[in-house]
């Protein structure tokens, strides 16, 4: 990304009334004023910061594209600490695209994924954690998830993690000091107080290291998988929880090949529902595979729902107990008795008797009492209700308070796992006796560690790579 140059985008979805195209660089108000003409008023030079002007943009050939409103924002008080003009107009996407080529050919170029947040990260805008809210705050899909990516956008979690470095620093200091006076017979610190310190350290990076497992299921949605044999209706069922055909539906067993996802809300919590292939014996390659994968996603998953037919074969149907249920262990699961619309009462519960024998044989550990156990018509929606109560419940995610620090990215895990990591060495090594400057190397580690996380440390290429998942005009 080249950051001398002047970028614009469109900044706004499509479908809307109206449509914002945002300039950002050292020529954004000249270009701006190339393609536009106030009504009335200074020109766009003369402006000053903050105020918004109402005037017409034109196409490369001078033609009036539309009346419109520009806001100017002069540096550095903008997003992207640049001087920035943002032009709202209607949402013709004729218009928006003549109006880009103007710009273009006035000498600005369509921004990159994230450029204009990049900008104000190497700006001092923000640090990098904050700019990853950014993401995070437009891709929220639940009370929940919005609350915590505008925490961390608000710097709930870059104060949290400047704390904990300070410490470090602090613990650093006490270590150094120690070393360069050692022959001195001067203490600054005894080993107990040291090791109080790093006992304290720990237990906040662990703490925050814990939240991933709460923070990830809320920003990508509890993980649910939908197991059972094939043709049992668990494809079915995910279009029915989805609302939307998302998986293919077909008589013919096997169909699923591979898994299907979906991510749904549900009275404000997001669960990723996952599709997964029928599991039965068979000797097709490919269907063996998505087995495998079947059984891999059912792992990761925290509510599994196990499908049964009741009118499948029983032998079948133990065979894929067997291979199922010990996986569900320490997972809550419902069992879900389908095609209630077209099977009578008497087979259903001879279903559920043989569902509940089963549990009891290969099911140890699994998270199951009867009252989960019901029938329903995932084509007819009968006792979908139910359904809808059993994940809330299941779901147990602690409410998400106004000031929580919780951690929802992967790439703030990993550093924070790598951190605890350092910091428990550092505290082996002090129990051990080690020579204080043994272990100071590994406190820097951990300094750093917390410091990738806010890019303080960060390549350039690290950055790219965050930045490219932004959507373009932001």
């Amino acid at each position: 990304m080249k950051n001398n140059d002047t970028i614009c985008a469109l900044a706004t979805a499509q479908g809307g009334a109206l449509s914002v195209v945002r300039i950002s660089g050292s020529d954004a108000i000249g270009i701006a004023a190339s393609v536009f003409t106030p009504r009335a008023g200074k020109p766009l030079g003369e402006r000053r910061s903050h105020t918004v002007v109402f005037g017409d943009i034109f196409d490369v050939q001078g033609h009036t594209l539309d009346e419109v409103l520009l806001t100017i924002m002069r540096a550095p008080h903008s997003y992207t600490g640049e001087d920035t003009v943002e032009i709202s107009c209607h949402a013709s996407p004729y218009i928006t695209r003549e109006l880009m080529i103007n710009l273009i050919e006035h000498g600005a170029r369509q921004a990159e994924p994230g450029e204009f947040t990049m900008r104000a990260f190497l700006a001092g805008k923000m640090d990098l954690s904050r700019a990853e809210a950014v993401a995070d705050l437009i891709a929220s899909g639940s009370r929940a998830s919005h609350r915590l990516a505008l925490n961390q956008l608000k710097g709930a979690f870059s104060r949290r993690l400047s704390s904990l470095r300070d410490r470090l620093l602090h613990l650093t200091t006490l270590m150094e000091l120690e070393l360069d006076f050692s022959e001195e017979d001067v203490t600054f610190a005894d080993r107990s107080h040291l090791l109080t310190l790093c006992r304290e350290i720990e237990t906040e990076i662990s703490r925050l290291t814990d939240s991933f497992a709460v923070g990830n299921a809320v920003k990508t949605g509890v993980p649910v998988a939908i197991v059972g044999e094939t043709n049992t209706g668990k494809s079915t069922l995910l279009n029915a929880l989805l609302n939307e055909e998302r998986a293919i539906v077909s008589d013919i067993s096997g169909t699923t090949r591979d898994t299907v996802e979906g991510v749904v809300n549900i009275c404000g919590t997001a669960f990723r529902f996952i599709d997964t292939a029928g599991v039965r014996r068979t000797t097709d390659i490919v269907e063996q595979i998505g087995i495998e994968r079947t059984l891999e996603q059912l792992q990761k998953s925290n509510i599994a729902l196990w499908v049964i037919d009741p009118m499948m074969n029983r032998e079948s149907l133990e065979t894929t107990a067997q291979r199922l249920l010990p996986l569900c262990r320490n997972k809550k699961m419902a069992v879900l008795i389908n095609k209630c619309d077209v099977v009578d009462a008497i087979t259903i519960t001879a279903a559920m008797n043989e569902a509940q024998a089963l549990i009891a044989k290969f099911g140890s550990g699994v998270e199951w009492s009867k009252s989960d156990m019901w029938a329903i018509s995932a084509k007819l929606g009968t006792n979908m209700d139910k359904l809808h109560d059993f994940l809330q419940t299941a779901a147990a995610l602690p409410e998400v308070s106004d000031d929580a620090v919780v951690v929802t990215n992967v790439r703030h895990y990993e550093a924070l796992r790598a951190a605890l990591g350092d910091i428990r060495r550092v505290q082996q090594a002090m129990h051990d006796g080690l020579p204080c400057d043994l272990v100071s190397e590994d406190l820097r580690l951990c300094i750093n560690h917390l410091s990738e996380i806010v890019g303080e440390v960060s390549s350039e290429l690290v950055l790219q790579n965050i930045f490219k998942n932004f959507c373009i005009g932001k």
